[in-house]
């Protein structure tokens, strides 16, 4: 992917068009932060993780538009003042929208790593043989102190 020459803002209205489109991209961003946690709150896995390229596309087009505000940083503040209040109070807004949807993140991972580790238990103890005596792991074929097989995941959705 070729960089094309970094945006050079020299009056107002460049001013206010990066602002408006950064501010555009981090609206856009969050709407599909928001709508990937209501999916995955709802169990609904495969439809959050869906929005996956669009999500890569936008952050990266926020992440563009940053880099340029950072370039512009003069022209922006003598330019357009307002634009750079309103783009301090859409990232504050935006990073609670990102914190919110890491949250979500986390709890779903934390959650699918307990049922996987139970279910792993579960498989072990029901291969353990049952008999007289003190209870052993049956052996294994995978190595020492080995209790069970290797538990498959597949990480497609």
């Amino acid at each position: 992917m070729a960089r094309s020459e970094p945006l050079r803002v020299a009056d107002r209205i460049g001013a206010e068009a990066l602002v408006a489109g950064i501010l555009a991209n981090m609206a856009a961003l969050e709407a599909v932060l928001g709508e990937e946690a209501g999916h995955i709150r709802a169990g609904r896995l495969r439809e959050g993780l869906g929005a996956a390229e669009p999500k890569a596309e936008l952050a990266a087009a926020y992440m563009q538009g940053l880099e340029s505000a950072k370039a512009n940083a003069v022209a922006l503040a003598r330019f357009h003042p307002q634009g750079v209040a309103a783009l301090r109070e859409g990232h504050r807004r935006f990073t609670a929208a990102v914190e919110a949807n890491q949250t979500v993140l986390s709890a779903a991972r934390t959650v699918s790593e307990g049922l996987i580790k139970s279910l792993a238990d579960e498989i072990g103890r029901a291969r353990a043989p049952v008999g007289y005596g003190a209870a052993t792991p049956a052996p294994s074929p995978y190595g020492r102190g080995v209790r069970s097989g290797p538990l498959v995941l597949s990480r497609n959705l």
